[in-house]
């Protein structure tokens, strides 16, 4: 699959859903999203966990700068719906564990994923309060003992990078970090209607809702500037 340096960091090009999916699967990976502020504010830190994985474009600039740099047809895939996607192409044939969020967040996800694809295989799950090194031990032990075919882990980046990763070496499997996803899959926070979505627009609908958030997206300015002005 094609790839790209955006700012340093490894971005690859899917043309589709599936065939990262696809891909994913065949390299054992662990999918990290790229967006326009992961790009901008990248740190030596940040470049290193990203580009030891798999990036994919999660938002629109992020495909912009993809297409800037010849890739016509990137496409963008937003990881609170790629998750589901691999679930509902797989659910029948694989395995998955959760980890994350609060715990009564990942108990209605848990509940609501065995209504939406019933006989799906859930080895176990977790929420994401790990305060000691032994709670952390204890749960990559299980998912080594129970040997799930994809690792769900939702906490926010780089934490929940750096702990697949500590996970990916004890049990090889597909992994991919899903930030505040669980909350949106039971309806805890809401994502732009779908007309936002399908014109890029998400951002502008986010800032509508909560205009403190002026603060993060002013800085985007400087990063279309940046691509328009090729130092990416």
């Amino acid at each position: 699959m094609r790839s790209e340096r955006l700012n340093n960091i490894m971005t690859y090009a899917p043309e589709t859903r599936e065939e990262l999916i696809e891909y994913a699967f065949e390299h054992h990976k662990i999918l990290v999203a790229v967006n326009a502020e992961k790009i901008l504010h990248a740190t030596e830190e940040s470049r290193a966990v990203i580009n030891r994985n798999l990036g994919y474009p999660d938002g629109f600039g992020a495909v912009w700068a993809l297409r800037k740099k010849g890739h016509k047809t990137a496409v963008k895939i937003p990881g609170c719906e790629l998750w589901l996607d691999l679930i509902s192409a797989n659910y029948k044939t694989k395995s998955f564990y959760l980890v994350g969020s609060k715990e009564s967040v990942i108990l209605t996800t848990v509940n609501k994923l065995k209504t939406d694809y019933p006989g799906i295989t859930i080895c176990n799950f977790k929420n994401g309060y790990l305060k000691t090194e032994s709670e952390e031990h204890a749960l990559i032990q299980d998912i080594k003992h129970k040997r799930p075919d994809v690792v769900f882990v939702a906490m926010g980046s780089p934490k929940q990078e750096l702990l697949m990763e500590r996970m990916q070496k004890e049990h090889q499997a597909l992994y991919q970090g899903l930030g505040g996803s669980f909350d949106v899959y039971v309806g805890h926070v809401k994502r732009a209607p779908k007309w936002w979505i399908s014109n890029n627009l998400e951002w502008a609908y986010r800032l509508l809702n909560q205009p403190a958030r002026i603060k993060r997206q002013i800085h985007l300015i400087r990063f279309f500037i940046n691509l328009t002005l090729d130092r990416y």
